[in-house]
Formats: C-alpha cells, sequence, structure tokens
C-alpha cells in the first residue's frame, strides 16, 4: 500500500483523484497550492505525487528538485495540459516518473500508479544492498536486487562464484563489483578471456615465462595467475577453456602453485576465483567438453542474472542512466526521453540484453544530436517496427468471448478464459497456503514481488504487506 500526494487546486479532479487512489488500495492527501504541496512533503513521508503544473501560486515543476531531495524522494506523476509537449519534455527531462494530459484519462492515471508503486516497492526493496557498492549496476527489480544481495554474501567471503547469464546481462560488472566490495580491493582484477586462449601458449599466458624459454621469449613475463596474486582472477567465459588449458588450471586450483614456462621452481599466488559463463556448463560436463572436477571447483557460490526481458522494471532506469553518461561522453547537453520512446523501449524484447539496449540508445542520442528530447524516430527501425507489429497484434486480437458460430467462442477467447480461471484458482490457494504472507507467498510461487501483485490486482486478491 502507498501514500500518496495529490496536489490539484480542482475540487473536482481532487476528490475524483483521492478515491481512485482509494479504490486501488492506497492512502491519499490532497491539497490545492504550490505552498501546501511543499509544507506537506516537508512534513510527511510519500511514494507517489500526483502534481498539477498549473496551480495558482506557481508552477508545480518548480516543486520538482525539492522533491526529488526530500528524505522519501518519491515518483512523481506530473498532470499537464493537453497538447503541451514543451511541458511533458521538462517533466521527464526534470525527473518526473510520467506525465498523463488533461483532461485526465482515469485508466490511463491509474495504470501509471500501479507501475510507479511496484517500481517504488522494488527500489525499496533493494535498499538492504545499499552498502554494496554497485558502479555500473543500474536497476531496483526485485530479481536484480535478489542478485545483489548474492553477490553482497559473496564479496564477504573468498569462495569461488561462478556467474551464470546470457550474452549481454553485465556478468563481467558484477564480478567487478564483486571483487571492490571484497577485502581484496586494493588488489587487481585480473580477466581471462577463455575464448581467446591460444591452444599452443596456454601456460605462457596463464604462468609466464623466462627469456629464451621459446622462440620470442626475448624477456621474462609474468602470467596472468601470478599478476592476481592478493586480487581476483576473472575467467571470462569459463565453458570455452581449451581442454589442456581446464586440466592445466584446474591443479592451479587445487594447490596455488604454478610453474612459468622456462622455470624450475614453483611459484604461489594468492588471488580470489571469479567465473562466468552463457553456457550450461552441466551440459558441456556431460557431453564431455567440460571437465567435471572443474566445474565442481568454480561453483562454491552460483549467482545468475537474468535477461533483461526478466527485468523490464529496470528498463526506463537504465534509459535514463545510460542517456545521461552517453550525452556527457559526447559532449552534449542532457536529454529527456519522450514516454512514446520509454513504452517502446520497454516493450522491447532484448535478446542482447543490457549491451543492445545501450547500443540502441548510443544510435538515439546520435539520431538526436542537437535535440532536446529523445523520441521513437531516433531508435533503430527494428525496434520500432516490433513496437508497431506489437501494437497491431493487440488491436487485431478478438474481443474475449467473441464467437465464430452459434455459442461457440473463439479458440483465443476461450484458452483467455480458461488461464484467467485457472490463475485466480492457483493465487487464491496461493493466499491460504502463504496465511496473507507476501515474503511466504513469493518464496511458495516463485514469482517476483512486482509480478505477484500485478496478478493480485488483476483477480482482486490482496496478501499482507
Amino acid at each position: 500500500m502507498g501514500h500518496i500526494l495529490i496536489v490539484d487546486d480542482d475540487e473536482l479532479i481532487g476528490h475524483l483523484l483521492g478515491r481512485m487512489v482509494q479504490d486501488m488500495g492506497h492512502t491519499s492527501q490532497w491539497v490545492q497550492t504550490l505552498g501546501g504541496a511543499r509544507e506537506a512533503a516537508a512534513a510527511g513521508t510519500f511514494d507517489i505525487v500526483l502534481l498539477d503544473v498549473h496551480l495558482p501560486d506557481g508552477n508545480g515543476l518548480d516543486l520538482l528538485p525539492r522533491l526529488m531531495a526530500s528524505a522519501s524522494a518519491p515518483e512523481t506523476i506530473i498532470i499537464t495540459a493537453a497538447g503541451d509537449p514543451r511541458g511533458a519534455e521538462l517533466a521527464i527531462g526534470s525527473g518526473a516518473w510520467d506525465y498523463i494530459g488533461k483532461p485526465v484519462n482515469l485508466a490511463e492515471l491509474r495504470l501509471s500508479v500501479a507501475r510507479a508503486v511496484a517500481f517504488r516497492e522494488s527500489k525499496l526493496a533493494s535498499r538492504r544492498t545499499a552498502t554494496f557498492r554497485r558502479a555500473d549496476i543500474v536497476g531496483g527489480s526485485p530479481q536484480l536486487a535478489a542478485c545483489l544481495d548474492q553477490a553482497a554474501q559473496a564479496a564477504d567471503s573468498d569462495a569461488a562464484v561462478l556467474i551464470t547469464g546470457s550474452t549481454g546481462t553485465g556478468k563481467e560488472v558484477l564480478a567487478r563489483a564483486i571483487h571492490d566490495n571484497s577485502r581484496r580491493s586494493a588488489y587487481p582484477f585480473v580477466v581471462v578471456d577463455c575464448a581467446a586462449l591460444p591452444p599452443t601458449l596456454v601456460e605462457s599466458v596463464l604462468f609466464g615465462h623466462r627469456k629464451g624459454a621459446f622462440t620470442g621469449a626475448d624477456r621474462d613475463r609474468d602470467g596472468l595467475v601470478a599478476q592476481a596474486h592478493r586480487g581476483t582472477l576473472f575467467l571470462d567465459e569459463v565453458g570455452d577453456m581449451p581442454p589442456d588449458a581446464q586440466r592445466i588450471f584446474l591443479r592451479v586450483l587445487q594447490e596455488r602453485r604454478f610453474r612459468p614456462v622456462g622455470e624450475d621452481r614453483e611459484r604461489q599466488s594468492d588471488f580470489r576465483l571469479l567465473a562466468a559463463t552463457n553456457q550450461d556448463l552441466e551440459a558441456l560436463a556431460e557431453a564431455g567438453r567440460f571437465r567435471p572436477d572443474l566445474l565442481f571447483r568454480l561453483r562454491s557460490f552460483v549467482i545468475s542474472l537474468p535477461p533483461l526481458r526478466e527485468r523490464r522494471g529496470d528498463v526506463r532506469e537504465l534509459a535514463m542512466h545510460w542517456t545521461a553518461v552517453l550525452c556527457q561522453r559526447a559532449g552534449l547537453d542532457p536529454k529527456g526521453l519522450s514516454r512514446e520512446f520509454l513504452d517502446i523501449l520497454e516493450a522491447g524484447e532484448w535478446p542482447g540484453n543490457v549491451r543492445e539496449l545501450v547500443q540502441a540508445l548510443d544510435r538515439a542520442v546520435a539520431a538526436a544530436r542537437r535535440e532536446p528530447q529523445l523520441r521513437p524516430e531516433h531508435l533503430p527501425r527494428e525496434l520500432r517496427a516490433h513496437a508497431a507489429r506489437e501494437a497491431l497484434r493487440g488491436r487485431e486480437a478478438p474481443p474475449a468471448g467473441a464467437a465464430q458460430g452459434p455459442g461457440l467462442p473463439t479458440f483465443a477467447a476461450f484458452r483467455r478464459d480458461l488461464v484467467a480461471r485457472g490463475e485466480r484458482e492457483y493465487l487464491t490457494s496461493l493466499v491460504e497456503r502463504a496465511e496473507g504472507s507476501l515474503e511466504q507467498a513469493m518464496r511458495l510461487s516463485g514469482l517476483s514481488k512486482t509480478r505477484l501483485y500485478e496478478l493480485l490486482r488483476t483477480h482482486g486478491l490482496r496478501l499482507n504487506p
């Protein structure tokens, strides 16, 4: 349940919004002036603010910096006059969550409030990992928060960590964050690109060599294992490590000892091991392409990064963060992001995950160049085409219950009704089994908090906060 501040001088709209908020299961406070909003924001804690732009004593946008700097830092939804693109641009560019045009469409506003509340809940849930320095890890979704919880635990130990996830999910970024938060942070973070290890020079690259050990060895050189002494050794895409390298490296992991090529005596290296892969190592081991004993050594602690399509709640925050970064790199003024632009991003499938999103934003910033706001036309054509296809598919879908013959619904309508009934029966049983506990319901169902709340709202069910 959220606490929502309504700022609007129109008495009818104020009462209407208050009733809508109450029907959604939230509490509200209503003020009619900019001064009243300042006092309320200073005295109370709010999750969401519904803020009118045109107020008797000033412009509502002037309140945004104060709201963002307040202790509760609520998400703000701007209510602006229809057909005022400049107002919308300023609202989003100033950090507002969303903007809604007047006359207010309650269905649209209800959806925006529900999304903002879900985002707020996930962001607050992630605060328990606030002491974990995140660097370039952006997002507040429950899925990402769970990974950061695990990363914070891993940073407190020296156990080997295996990070799994598809390409572009940020496995190396998370590995660096674990290193930066560990007791070894003052020492090197050394990356081994397992896919690029040359089969004939594996030992030289990993362990180093002495001058004259082989043709072209014109001087002594330390290998990657020696360079990682007292720090962290990161095996990137470890599933691509050549078989000979797997055998050689296993002994190093067991004994933390190695012999440079051309040297008679062994040396030691005290390193912490992190590894990452986008492959199923167990399947590779069963197929004889990865050593089971090496896999056993790697996975003392496993963190699975979800693909971006499973953490869509982070897309908006990622887009705002990386747009600011890309504008700064290009020497451009900060740009706002239109709601239509964000809608297309949030609807994307992103098979390349965060990396693909950043590339799309880079192209959009380059296309917009001196324009103050990113709009759909600045995005790659394939993204706009995907969004158009999805929108068209939604419009062409037959209404629920539409019949093709006497008394017979379409198959799509039948399936939707069947799924809806099944969902409600399952959720009803889940609420009973969980005895109203949100944490218990999440554990039993395997659903994220955001998805669980969305389903419960759809079927009119509730859990304890």
